[in-house]
């Protein structure tokens, strides 16, 4: 590939990135993989084997954040990252930890919340929630764990009347110590409170 093509399709990648992330923004939508089709259709971009990554969008989407939105946005994120630590609190005993864009600041008022939580246990988190009233419907994740791909149980709860659906994704208690968590991907309780705090 010349250098020119190489150089019109990055710029193409970078407009879609932007172009993607204010639809997010303004359209509430949450889902990437949607978002960077849309931003295609959109702009005409024919050749979808060359979308932006996700990481892309969410660059496009905090330089958009802090552009147009930054009165609201941060009240906004605030409130959800009140929310996601008030789950936290109540799951403390399966070590949860916030991931996403509440915790990547990328979040809006439509965002879902995601925790990840460990135990070996399906049923004990189960009975965990039940004991507490917390209503919930449980689910099934997909993800790369040390090397292969699996299904894990996940969790979505209702903590609060009109608050947003937290996301509860339950990793087995050797994920716990294995030393893959960032503390730009993952951010346990202590991790949340300083971020509120600061």
């Amino acid at each position: 590939m010349s250098k020119d093509r190489l150089h019109r399709r990055d710029l193409m990648r970078e407009q879609l990135a932007h172009h993607a992330a204010r639809l997010m923004a303004e359209d509430g939508i949450t889902d990437y993989a949607f978002a960077k089709r849309k931003a295609a259709k959109q702009m005409g971009a024919t050749d979808t084997h060359h979308l932006p990554s996700n990481r892309q969008v969410d660059e496009a989407l905090r330089s958009f954040r802090s552009l147009y939105q930054s009165a609201s946005h941060p009240t906004i994120l605030r409130h959800l990252r009140e929310q996601a630590l008030a789950a936290m609190r109540l799951l403390a005993p399966f070590h949860p930890y916030l991931t996403g864009s509440v915790l990547n600041g990328t979040a809006g008022e439509q965002s879902d919340i995601n925790l990840s939580v460990y135990s070996d246990d399906e049923k004990a988190v189960m009975m965990f929630l039940l004991k507490h009233n917390l209503p919930f419907e449980s689910g099934e994740w997909r993800t790369d764990l040390a090397g292969k791909q699996q299904i894990l149980p996940s969790f979505t709860l209702q903590t609060e009347p009109g608050g947003l659906p937290v996301h509860v994704i339950m990793l087995p208690d050797s994920a716990l110590h294995s030393g893959n968590r960032k503390q730009e991907t993952h951010a346990d309780i202590a991790a949340v409170e300083a971020l509120l705090a600061g």
